[in-house]
């Protein structure tokens, strides 16, 4: 098992590479439920904080609200694959939806965009824009060519 500063880095790396991954959440019936985002990460040596630009529906509310854990797996045609099971809060905050709305448009491409090109977003302030911050609890880093026979090396951290 690698420390998070052995992976966290790794992690980030594929993560905006491949940009979306398929995120799953639990309704009150227990039943999961995947729908594709767009997070961005941020690592500064000690602490891995991923964000979710996102509309706060219903639907998503009611799923965090009942279990605050999301489950992200991105995946590439080239085989690479890297997970991170997070504990979820959302952000509503004007200084905190500023920050990520800005984080999201001035990091680069791919992971990088202009908030306002979503319908309805037209700033921070809009009731449509909300903030999920994303803990991780587990990673998981998968390269491509471990599956290929190509070498590398696949790296997991938890910390529970």
């Amino acid at each position: 098992m690698s420390e998070l500063s052995d992976i966290a880095p790794a992690f980030v790396k594929m993560a905006h590479e491949i940009v979306w991954c398929s995120a799953a959440t639990i309704d009150k019936s227990q039943r999961p439920r995947s729908r594709v985002l767009h997070p961005i990460w941020e690592w500064d040596d000690k602490t891995l904080q991923g964000w979710i630009a996102t509309v706060p529906t219903p639907l998503k509310r009611s799923h965090i609200n009942h279990s605050p854990y999301i489950s992200l797996n991105y995946w590439s045609p080239n085989q690479d694959t890297c997970v991170a099971e997070c504990k979820v809060r959302w952000y509503r905050d004007d200084e905190t939806r500023q920050r990520i709305w800005d984080l999201f448009k001035h990091a680069p491409p791919p992971v990088g965009y202009d908030p306002a090109v979503i319908p309805n977003w037209h700033s921070p302030g809009d009731d449509d824009f909300a903030v999920l911050g994303l803990t991780p609890w587990r990673l998981r880093v998968f390269p491509g060519t471990v599956l290929r026979g190509g070498g590398g090396e696949v790296l997991s951290w938890s910390n529970d």
